[in-house]
């Protein structure tokens, strides 16, 4: 049993009050103390209250549990609150779950994204319900004159058994209020678990296929209007002229005008990127009326030159982004990366002499790798509410970073914070989209212009054209074995325009004596950002196919040699930067090559296996493939996964069997390609997603026992299955794929 303070510094990380009605409420902060509060502002009316971070227990018993992150799919919104309800020992039927609002002032990082949810809040919502529970059993031992040592609880029951007295928590809320926030308290033992590591269905299961308005784009208010906007039809190009005399004059539209996202002047955040700041909006009573105005307008285009943008990193420091002006080409792209591949690249590790053993090999395996740009096509469209007036900005949608948006929002508008008002809705879909917020900064500017309510809202053809893409990669493999097959020298050169996807201190670093990483990048004009695992969803495939193609040349079992490998890192490693635990690593492999029962498998079955460590968690892929009218389909794919704890089993299941899904069908089909600047791909009859009928068959989830913290789980199964993807397809093709997507030329795209 861990005992652990209540309180951070000198701030109050607890505060309790009695509520209307007689209930306990706590407040608390996830990852930062509370900021103390007025008394007034402690009062728990109906209404919402500025805390993103609280429980509540009625004197009927019922407990409301706020969940602070936003929900993408991820399915936090029910495995945040049971941390919470396991240490208050309460019983989850009476757990009502909402959505907190956003309070910068209270939560650290009230963020959907990097896959941390659960990780950052694993011991900080654990005590708030610790702590709530230690107040209702000192409640329960003063009025009933016993030692709280005696007191013990079970399922929402106070307990003294000694005296055979019991109360309900909605029984002793009230006084549990009186009661001072103890400054440490303790944490169950993992053996004590009663709902961590159990099933619980998704709290908002019943809405989502009932059809209730959870999402952004249920949104509605009396008055509210429709605005769309129109941006340049290619990346380099900016707005020149503006002739709306006929958009204006059609039924139900309301206002035409021009907008700036963000000014020239403006330092923007690492989540405000756009690559068209100048934008024409129309406005009107109906989405229809908006989209047939939009297309009446005529509007002229021009080349933008060379410039730079100031902006600050997701940690913090500034920076300075070159935009270089002209119109693009993905040809143009594969010839700038693979002459940048050819030359020295920027050395971010070296271990031993790499040269010297790539002279000395007698076999020298050398392989390059590439990967398009990608978007992240979020099954909701991109939309957001917004009603700013002098007194206050209201905003209601789907974001993944609402704290960092209220920021961007308050500098445009030149409000201060504490008038940004953001709530949250459920989101159709994020993938990292959503992290990046210029839509919701477009509807407050769009509000404050016409004085109005008004709904943003992105047609697919608007998001697919309009950036925030996964980059374009490109990789150079090479492999030195000696006469006797062992690996003695290993090289990756990487990069990507505009930005690199290596990871150098992953494996194998740390499992080759001679080990050389190198990268570089192009500047592009072409915005993009963090698209589901960040540059793990490429390099992981890469590099995972290489070392099959090296195990081969070794005359080696795939998984044997990776295994060796591990071997050489946990008990002997090269260096002391390696970011990954070889032994945990070597779990996964080990687990996944007994569940598929690796060395016979089944007659004509095709397998690839792969391994990576991404998000802090570990997975391991064997997939399965025949052979129908000589055209590959997945059968099965067997996933091993350590994460640590696993919170909510059928829902870590369910993001694994979706990530899977994911990789597989990016992997084979996606890719986004650029002719003079504008996207040659813009909805779904160019731009190829994966069909149900080609989703694996079946998906055998494993998980790792584990009693180490939990770790990410949203991001790692995306990147590693596409390894194994590729080296199953070798294997039932007879045929190796190094470029994405593997099956461009024998899809049909219509």
């Amino acid at each position: 049993m861990a005992t652990i303070k209540t309180s951070i510094g000198r701030r109050e990380f607890l505060k309790s009050s009695a509520l209307a009605g007689g209930g306990l409420m706590l407040s608390f902060s996830w990852l930062a103390g509370c900021l103390p509060k007025a008394a007034d502002e402690l009062a728990m009316p109906n209404e919402w209250f500025e805390l993103n971070g609280y429980l509540k227990i009625g004197d009927n018993g019922v407990v409301t549990i706020l969940s602070p992150n936003p929900e993408i799919g991820q399915n936090v919104k029910t495995s945040m609150p049971m941390l919470v309800a396991e240490e208050l020992d309460v019983d989850w039927k009476n757990v009502i779950v909402e959505q907190a609002p956003l309070n910068t002032a209270v939560f650290a990082r009230q963020l959907a994204g990097g896959s941390q949810s659960i990780r950052q809040g694993w011991k900080s919502l654990r005590m708030a319900g610790a702590t709530a529970r230690t107040m209702l059993r000192e409640a329960a031992a003063k009025t009933w004159n016993v030692p709280v040592g005696e007191v013990t609880t079970e399922a929402s029951v106070l307990h003294h058994k000694p005296s055979g007295k019991t109360a309900t928590y909605g029984q002793m809320a009230s006084a549990a209020a009186k009661i001072e926030v103890p400054k440490e308290v303790e944490l169950k033992n993992n053996s004590d678990f009663t709902i961590i590591g159990t099933s619980r269905k998704n709290v908002d299961g019943k809405k989502i296929v009932t059809g209730q308005p959870l999402y952004g784009l249920d949104y509605r208010t009396e008055g509210m209007l429709i605005a769309m906007i129109a941006h340049p039809p290619a990346f380099g190009l900016k707005l020149k002229s503006v002739d709306d005399t006929q958009a204006r004059s059609m039924p139900g539209i309301k206002d035409v005008f021009t907008i700036r996202t963000f000014p020239e002047d403006y330092a923007q955040q690492w989540s405000d990127v756009t690559s068209f700041p100048d934008l024409v909006v129309v406005v009107g009573n109906s989405t229809w009326e908006v989209m047939n105005a939009r297309k009446a307008l005529k509007l002229e285009w021009e080349n933008f030159d060379d410039h730079s943008i100031a902006s600050t990193t997701f940690w913090g420091t500034k920076e300075s982004i070159k935009v270089p002006g002209g119109l693009e080409n993905s040809t143009q792209h594969s010839q700038v990366m693979a002459q940048l591949s050819a030359k020295p690249g920027t050395v971010v590790r070296q271990d031993g002499n790499p040269q010297a053993a790539f002279k000395k090999a007698a076999k020298v395996i050398e392989r390059t790798y590439t990967a398009p740009f990608l978007a992240h096509n979020t099954m909701e469209p991109m939309n957001f509410f917004a009603h700013v007036t002098d007194e206050k900005a209201e905003l209601v949608g789907p974001i993944q970073t609402p704290e960092y948006m209220e920021k961007s929002v308050a500098a445009r508008l030149g409000f201060p914070l504490e008038k940004i008002d953001i709530q949250m809705t459920r989101q159709g879909g994020g993938f990292g989209r959503r992290l990046y917020g210029h839509f919701l900064v477009e509807a407050a500017l769009i509000s404050q212009k016409v004085k109005a309510p008004i709904k943003l809202v992105y047609t697919r053809e608007d998001d697919m054209t309009f950036g925030i893409y996964r980059p374009a990669y490109h990789a150079l493999y090479r492999a030195a074995l000696d006469a006797d097959n062992n690996l003695i020298g290993f090289h990756v050169k990487a990069g990507g325009i505009p930005e690199s996807p290596l990871f150098a201190n992953r494996f194998p670093a740390g499992a080759v004596e001679n080990y050389l990483a190198e990268e570089w990048s192009a500047p592009s004009n072409i915005s993009i950002g963090a698209f589901r695992a960040p540059s793990s969803n490429f390099i992981a495939g890469a590099e995972q196919a290489f070392l099959d193609e090296v195990a081969e040349a070794a005359g080696k079992d795939p998984i044997q040699f990776r295994l060796d490998l591990l071997d050489r890192a946990a008990n002997n490693p090269v260096g002391e930067k390696n970011q990954y635990e070889a032994k945990r690593l070597a779990g996964v492999l080990e687990l996944v090559r007994e569940k598929s029962n690796w060395v016979q498998g089944q007659p004509g079955m095709h397998r690839g296996v792969s391994a990576y460590f991404c998000h802090d968690s570990y997975v391991a892929n064997v997939v399965d493939i025949v052979m129908e009218s000589n055209t590959p389909r997945v059968e099965k794919v067997y996933c091993a996964v350590d994460c640590g704890i696993v919170v909510n089993p059928i829902a870590a299941t369910n993001l694994v069997e979706g990530g899977t899904v994911d990789g597989i069908g990016h992997a084979l089909y996606s890719g986004l390609t650029f002719t003079n600047g504008t996207p040659d791909q813009n909805n779904f009859n160019k731009y190829r997603l994966i069909r149900q009928r080609e989703a694996p068959r079946a998906i055998d989830v494993s998980f790792v026992p584990s009693t180490v913290d939990p770790t990410g789980l949203g991001e790692p199964p995306f990147p590693p299955v596409i390894g194994a993807l590729a080296n199953a397809l070798y294997k039932a093709t007879g045929k190796r794929y190094y470029q994405q997507p593997f099956l461009r030329e024998e899809i049909n795209m219509l």
